[in-house]
């Protein structure tokens, strides 16, 4: 369905078991879950799909090895499970990551401690991935690492993820269950209950156009932004939003096979990761004091602490700026403690609570997004009974069909591996609106032009950045946005999404804008 058939859905006056307020991977999960048990489910997300913290983040499906250190084994076991679950069930969008982390003499962590924090991940994993490696091995397999004090390092897994197209492909999933998701859908006013049923006023960015829906339960997955509906109920604020920003670079400037963990001035762990064709590093963790409805930026700062780290952990590279092809950040819902403490040492364990008829699930982590979404919808099961079989599905995703396998015979297997992974079974359909030439891939990267066409034919772009940062990665891997691709681009846009020549000078305009303010590197004061 388009975009505009599901905002009929929802704008129809029939009332839902549960509305989701958000739709980035704490909301998708909550409106799969929800749909699969059988309720009926509506999502609003105010901006776009994934448009927040979730096509913002390390890119990381992790346990959390460092939260050992914290005491936080509850959070690392359940980390660790959920990230075996997304292996098994979203192949080749959540993917085995080797990390090495080097030990060096005189180091944060010795061979001893980081060999037993491995050990007890490990045993959290049920298999065992760890692996020392002399000096040797670490200098061979890496040769641009520095040597100085070198002893040695130790791998280990853990798995990464295109994490925007997670949030879309799970959505997807919750749309087959009978959802109805909708972006640029403001939820302006959450009212008080009445009856059995909570009111909503609803608002269409693109239109203007308000209408109320009504919901035996509100769900505030908004992120970041959940504290605003908490406050519509009289709840005092409990978040602390932090931002973690990112480089990125092209894959001949840092050549690197497989992710490596290192230490910057303060001790505080980074890592550089090789993602879709180019290599990000990451990531800070300071307060974010900036308005939350302005996009959030790299700082200066942040540059030049990452570009610091970098250049120490691999000093024969020699990087620079100009090396930089992208910068992103985002900001982390952080239930706040309370205390004074340094923002990396804050609980990353999610909130779930119920405050005047709103239940808010926020905070947690990506990689644990169906746990959290599952225990809070069985915990509000008495006001939608059907709620109480939430969780009882045996995959996370479902495996595309054996037709749908069958429909990407004819293509590379590479492509067809790619397209089945970021789409399931909408993957069968793609080769049906790809011209000739686009199932090519794009510069370095592995996008096609035929997944461009397709986020501009079904997938609700509203807007440029909408398919080049989020639909597509091509915003992040591509120099300056991807602005020498952009007159392709436009032919694309224009046939698919019937812009004329001035609505394309408009989303140009914006779309450039936007780039050099949020995803470029900040000139110096």
């Amino acid at each position: 369905m388009t975009r505009a058939e599901n905002l009929a859905r929802l704008a129809n006056g029939s009332p839902f078991d549960v509305l989701v307020v958000g739709g980035g991977i704490a909301g998708a999960g909550l409106a799969l879950e929800a749909a699969r048990a059988g309720a009926r489910t509506a999502l609003a997300e105010a901006r776009d799909f994934a448009s927040g913290t979730s096509s913002r983040s390390s890119k990381l499906v992790h346990g959390g090895l460092r939260y050992l250190a914290q005491g936080k084994f509850g959070l690392t076991r359940e980390s660790v499970r959920e990230r075996t679950a997304l292996l098994r069930d979203a192949p080749g969008l959540v993917m085995p990551q080797e990390f090495l982390v080097p030990v060096r003499a005189g180091g944060r962590n010795g061979k001893l401690k980081l060999g037993l924090a491995l050990a007890v991940y490990d045993f959290f994993a049920g298999a065992r991935s760890r692996r020392w490696r002399d000096a040797a091995a670490v200098r061979a397999a890496f040769p641009a690492i520095a040597t100085e004090g070198l002893q040695g390092g130790w791998s280990y897994l853990d798995a990464a993820t295109d994490d925007a197209r997670l949030v879309l492909r799970t959505l997807a999933e919750a749309r087959r269950y009978g959802a109805v998701a909708v972006n640029y859908l403001q939820a302006e006013n959450v009212s008080s209950r009445v009856g059995d049923f909570s009111g909503v006023r609803l608002r269409d960015e693109t239109s203007g156009a308000s209408f109320d829906l009504a919901a035996r339960l509100v769900v505030n997955a908004a992120g970041a932004w959940s504290d605003r509906l908490r406050g519509q109920v009289g709840a005092a604020p409990k978040l602390r939003p932090l931002r973690g920003s990112h480089l990125m670079f092209a894959a001949d400037r840092f050549p690197l096979a497989n992710a490596v963990g290192f230490y910057a001035e303060d001790g505080r762990p980074v890592f550089a990761v090789p993602w879709e064709g180019a290599v990000l590093v990451g990531t800070t963790d300071i307060d974010h004091r900036g308005d939350l409805d302005i996009e959030p930026s790299i700082a200066r700062a942040e540059v030049d602490y990452l570009m610091r780290a970098v250049r120490t952990a691999f000093p024969a590279l020699d990087l620079v700026e100009e090396d930089i092809v992208s910068t992103w950040a985002g900001v982390r819902p952080v239930v706040a403690s309370g205390a004074h403490v340094d923002p990396s040492k804050e609980a990353r364990d999610h909130l779930i609570v119920e405050e005047g008829g709103l239940l808010t699930v926020t905070g947690g982590k990506l990689t644990t997004f169906r746990a959290t979404a599952v225990a809070a919808l069985r915990a509000a099961a008495a006001r939608a009974p059907a709620l109480a079989g939430a969780g009882e599905a045996e995959r996370i995703l479902q495996q595309p069909a054996r037709r749908t396998t069958d429909a990407l015979a004819g293509l590379p297997p590479a492509i067809a591996r790619r397209w089945l992974a970021r789409y399931g079974d909408e993957a069968a359909l793609i080769p049906t609106a790809a011209r000739p030439g686009e199932t090519e891939t794009i510069g370095a990267t592995p996008t096609t032009w035929a997944e461009l066409r397709w986020a501009f034919r079904a997938e609700d772009v509203v807007h440029l950045d909408d398919a080049m940062l989020r639909r597509t990665r091509l915003g992040l891997l591509l120099r300056d946005g991807g602005a020498a691709i952009l007159p392709r681009v436009g032919e694309i846009a224009r046939e698919e999404m019937r812009w004329d020549d001035a609505r394309w000078r408009v989303e140009e305009e914006r779309y450039r804008a936007l780039i050099a303010r949020c995803y470029s590197v900040p000139a110096r004061p």
